[in-house]
């Protein structure tokens, strides 16, 4: 790899993402504790999907929940006690396509990607939950199953790292050709089961006719949350020509957005019928960990 695909935010390393873990934790909305001296994180009962225990029934309890095993072996009424599922996976999708290997402030937009995913992740790991991943680019995805604790979010890691490196060097080859969005997207639902969520890191450049399609599909069993990665924002809005180092025109269309930093509102953007969060690849880290603290709360990455 030349020296220029090795700069600081061109190439993407394993220690500044390891190193997001304390920033994630730093914005982390405080976590729901028990309701007992202590302050310890338990498991709360309510009407979630895991089984937390099973007692006889008492006068005024949901005949909805009774447990017919049970209340057939004793001969007596038992009812099912929920608690809160809390093990929950998120598959998280960085997009490497040629379209995402430029930048022209702090980082490529590939590598502002991959920071904010792995802050997704971080959260996800602390909150107890699993992560995996599916690269999109030029040859195949790299994909690591979910796992948790920092051990998976480790290995996550080293998948963004590979994928990213193989990314620089196809677009170094001459590789510069985008496979369309919708196509890049049609195994994600293989790879996590259904009730996971699906966060997908992208420009959303060349997003193929069935983009929605896709989304909607995946809306189905799972949920589909989407980071749209822009740069140049502090630009005057225009289409700008960009003349690349083996001599391919481009039309990038840049700027627009300087006067809405301020609200998490402002940053939320619609893709195919789907909001999106709105990251700028040319803001401070500590910017885009407040984003997504802000968007992603933590009952929703727990």
């Amino acid at each position: 790899m030349t020296d220029a695909l090795s700069a600081p935010g061109v190439a993407l390393r394993p220690d500044p993402l390891i190193a997001l873990r304390r920033m994630a934790l730093a914005v982390k909305p405080p976590q729901v504790t028990a309701a007992l001296p202590g302050g310890f994180a338990t498991k709360r009962k309510g009407h979630g999907l895991e089984v937390a225990d099973l007692r006889e029934y008492v006068a005024g309890d949901d005949i909805r929940h009774l447990d017919r095993g049970t209340t057939a072996r004793t001969g007596r009424l038992h009812i099912r006690q929920f608690q809160e599922e809390r093990d929950r996976v998120t598959l998280l999708v960085p997009d490497f396509r040629p379209a995402m290997l430029w930048g022209v402030r702090r980082a490529f937009r590939s590598v502002a990607a991959a920071e904010a995913l792995a802050l997704i992740g971080w959260n996800v790991i602390e909150s107890g939950g699993r992560v995996g991943l599916m690269t999109l680019g030029q040859g195949p995805p790299v994909i690591v199953p979910p796992a948790g604790r920092v051990r998976g979010m480790l290995k996550l890691i080293g998948g963004l790292v590979r994928a990213h490196e193989a990314a620089l060097a196809g677009m170094a080859a001459g590789q510069g050709q985008d496979q369309h969005l919708d196509l890049a997207l049609s195994r994600a639902d293989r790879l996590v089961p259904a009730g996971s969520e699906i966060v997908i890191a992208s420009g959303f450049d060349a997003p193929g006719a069935a983009l929605a399609d896709r989304l909607n599909a995946l809306g189905r069993r799972r949920l589909p949350r989407l980071v749209m990665v822009t740069d140049g924002q502090g630009l005057p809005r225009g289409v700008y020509p960009i003349v690349t180092r083996d001599g391919q025109r481009l039309r990038v269309t840049l700027g627009g957005r300087a006067g809405n930093r301020g609200s998490v509102a402002a940053l939320v953007q619609n893709v195919v019928g789907h909001p999106a969060l709105v990251l700028d690849a040319g803001a401070d880290i500590e910017t885009t960990a407040r984003s997504i603290a802000a968007a992603f709360p933590a009952e929703r990455v727990a």
